[in-house]
């Protein structure tokens, strides 16, 4: 049996290939759930994407599975320990980051959910992109940089409009599996059916 067609950066690491089948793309609109991706991809500027996958276990792990109350409460104890850790990326602005966003995450929820405030952009349904190739996939586009600038005015760091791209592509807020891809359409049929949360 011979194996589906995928994007062709998905692989060939086993990691990398399920998380390619099994989540990229898929339109998310669990709060905890989007801030774990946003600040994911906020330690995964400047390194690859592989790098975060291999540490997202331990990044659960000491980030108490990304509970923003939990995280905001973080001392300098708490930073120290996060700094030393191997498991992790030992970057202190992207930590501090991580523990900030917290923060400023709580505060945002007093008055909207955060899958509501980035949802709101995306005029009403996920994007359904019809790529060929690799090299026509945008690195940020016009929607992703006023992404960035909203998340910017509110307070979060780290989330520049290439890092917010990925961050749309990953939960599905634009479909950018190639056509050919084995997992478009499913992407594709899943967004025809997500509901865009309001609040």
């Amino acid at each position: 049996m011979s194996e589906p067609q995928r994007c062709g950066w998905a692989g060939p690491q086993p990691i990398y290939v399920a998380y390619h089948d099994e989540e990229w793309g898929v339109p998310r609109a669990d709060d905890r759930l989007l801030l774990e991706k946003l600040t994911l991809e906020g330690f995964q500027a400047g390194l690859s994407w592989i790098t975060i996958l291999n540490k997202r276990a331990r990044f659960r792990e000491v980030f108490d599975n990304f509970d923003a109350e939990k995280v905001a409460r973080y001392d300098e104890k708490k930073f120290s320990q996060l700094l030393s850790d191997a498991g992790i990326i030992r970057h202190r602005g992207k930590i501090e980051a991580a523990i900030s966003n917290a923060k400023v995450y709580l505060e945002l929820r007093e008055r909207t959910s955060l899958s509501a405030f980035l949802w709101e952009f995306m005029d009403g349904m996920p994007v359904q992109n019809r790529f060929t190739r690799l090299e026509d996939i945008p690195a940020q586009t016009d929607v992703s940089s006023a992404m960035a600038k909203a998340l910017k005015t509110e307070g979060f760091r780290f989330c520049g409009p290439t890092t917010v791209y990925a961050f749309m592509q990953s939960v599905g807020m634009v479909n950018d599996h190639l056509v050919g891809c084995h997992r478009y359409e499913p992407c594709a049929e899943l967004a025809r059916s997500f509901k865009i949360p309001t609040s």
